[in-house]
C-alpha cells in the first residue's frame, strides 16, 4: 500500500481513535488490547498508530522485559496485572501473558507442565477481567516466513533498527513450523466467546494497519460524546511576538578553513 493512500485511509481512523477515548474517559470504559504475532509481524507500528493521537496520560503501551529472578517465582499472571486499565484508560500490550504459549514454549523457557497450567488458566484469567468490566480485545498479527525473512534482512542492513535483532530472532527463524504448532494449540485453548481471537493478515502493514483500526472501533459500542466547549477568552492585547518583535536565531559560527598543504 502507497505512504500517500495509506496516510488518506488513516487520517479519519484516527479522528475515530480520538473520540472512542474521550468516551472512554467519560464513560470510565477500560479498555485492554492485546496484540501478538511472530518477531517482525508489526506490533510496534500498529501501536504507534493507534495512540500517537491519544493522550499518552490515558493511553499506555505495555512492553515487559523478561521476568527477573523475583518475577520467575510468582505467580505466572502477576506481573501483569499492575499495568491492567483503570476506569478511562486504554492499554495496549506489545506481547503479554501469552509468551508462555508462545516463546517461552517453543525455546524451551517453560516446562510442558507450566505451558499446560496457562493454556487451562488464560481463559480463568480472562473471565475475570472481562466480568470486572475491561473490554479485552486480542489481536494475532500474520506474516508468513517470506515476508518474515525480508523484514529480518532489512534490520540487519538498517543500523537504526538492528537493536530489534536478538539472539532469540536468530535461533526463532529456524522453528517456524515449531511457532506456528504452538500458535494453533494456543488459539484452540484460549479462543473463548467472551474474549475471541482475532487474526489480522499482516504482509503488507500497511493495510493491516488500517484493518485492525478498524475492527476495533466497530466493535465499540457508539462512542459519541460531545467534546467539551472551551472558554477562550480574548487576551486583550497583541501577542508577546507582535509586541516585542520575533526572536532571531542565532546565526552558526563559522567554521575554520584548514590551509591546504602544498
Amino acid at each position: 500500500m502507497k505512504n500517500g493512500d495509506y496516510e488518506e485511509a488513516l487520517e479519519p481512523l484516527e479522528l475515530e481513535l480520538v473520540a472512542m477515548a474521550r468516551w472512554a474517559k467519560a464513560k470510565g470504559e477500560k479498555i485492554l488490547i492485546i496484540l501478538e504475532g511472530r518477531d517482525t509481524s508489526g506490533k510496534s507500528g500498529v501501536i504507534h498508530a493507534v495512540h500517537e493521537r491519544i493522550n499518552p496520560r490515558q493511553c499506555r503501551v505495555v512492553a515487559l522485559p523478561k521476568p527477573s529472578e523475583t518475577e520467575a517465582t510468582q505467580w505466572y499472571f502477576q506481573r501483569y496485572v499492575p499495568h491492567l486499565p483503570a476506569a478511562g484508560e486504554i492499554v495496549l500490550f506489545d506481547r503479554s501473558w501469552y509468551n508462555r504459549a508462545g516463546v517461552e514454549k517453543v525455546m524451551g523457557f517453560a516446562t510442558p507442565e507450566q505451558v499446560a497450567a496457562f493454556l487451562r488458566d488464560a481463559p480463568v484469567f480472562e473471565k475475570l477481567l472481562v466480568d470486572s468490566g475491561i473490554r479485552l480485545f486480542k489481536y494475532w498479527l500474520s506474516c508468513d516466513q517470506a515476508e518474515q525473512e525480508a523484514r529480518f534482512a532489512e534490520r540487519v542492513a538498517d543500523p537504526l533498527k538492528r537493536w530489534k535483532l536478538s539472539p532469540i530472532d536468530a535461533k526463532a527463524r529456524t522453528l517456524y513450523a515449531d511457532y506456528t504448532a504452538a500458535r494453533e494449540e494456543m488459539l484452540a485453548a484460549t479462543h473463548t466467546p467472551f474474549a475471541p481471537w482475532t487474526i489480522v493478515d499482516f504482509n503488507d502493514q500497511k493495510l493491516g494497519r488500517l484493518t485492525l483500526i478498524r475492527n476495533l472501533l466497530d466493535r465499540l459500542p457508539d462512542t459519541v460524546v460531545p467534546e467539551e466547549a472551551i472558554d477562550w477568552p480574548d487576551l486583550g492585547h497583541p501577542p508577546l511576538t507582535e509586541q516585542f518583535g520575533v526572536l532571531q536565531p542565532i546565526p552558526p559560527f563559522p567554521v575554520e578553513q584548514k590551509k591546504k598543504r602544498g
